[in-house]
């Protein structure tokens, strides 16, 4: 409670003191711009030459414009301030801008959602209509293999080496080894035939 109540009197003792500035530079600014008005008035004869006058009367306007663009920056110096001090110290104002910054970012991301979501409907209706296709044509009707085995399979039929090695291999499985009746036996010397014609 006594830092809030510390925090409260600075503040309000920064504001009376910008106030202050603010009509210390306003008053300076209407003053110094009726001096000059005034001086550009012509009076009469004077014991003052008239040379002298205006040349004094020169150096015055130079002094109060100076006077006019001293009080002019301190006024821009007093906005910069200000702004600063509303930064710094506007809480609900903070608050409020974090407030509409979160439902932005939360509309963004719902409407992100309801794309991805119809997106993915779509990607599902689509992959359904594929399998149907799939399934229902003629190339794969007597196989009930999943997609990826039947590409697979058909992969490796489509392969020339590994089709001719596998049909080779099944032909000498089928055939067996030669039998020794169909193919008997030469011998040079000819007592074979002669044994078989005694027979």
């Amino acid at each position: 409670m006594a830092t809030q109540r510390v925090h409260s009197q600075s503040k309000e003792s920064l504001l009376q003191n910008y106030n202050k500035r603010l009509k210390d530079d306003i008053s300076s600014i209407l003053d110094n711009f009726t001096e000059i008005i005034k001086t550009a008035k012509i009076e009469d004869e004077t014991q003052v030459a008239r040379a002298t006058q205006a040349e004094q009367d020169h150096y015055e306007m130079h002094v109060r414009a100076a006077n006019i663009v001293r009080a002019g920056e301190s006024l821009m110096k007093l906005v910069s301030d200000l702004k600063q001090f509303l930064i710094l110290n506007d809480f609900p104002s903070v608050n409020d801008a974090i407030s509409l910054q979160n439902q932005h970012l939360r509309s963004l991301q719902e409407e992100c959602d309801k794309k991805l979501t119809s997106l993915r409907d779509e990607i599902a209706i689509d992959l359904y209509e594929l399998e149907e296709e799939y399934y229902s044509s003629s190339q794969w009707e007597s196989t009930d293999l999943p997609l990826c085995e039947a590409y697979r399979q058909r992969d490796s039929w489509a392969s020339p080496g590994s089709s001719c090695s596998s049909t080779q291999g099944d032909r000498e499985d089928v055939d067996g080894p030669p039998s020794q009746e169909t193919n008997p036996p030469h011998h040079l010397n000819g007592h074979g035939t002669a044994s078989i014609e005694k027979q």
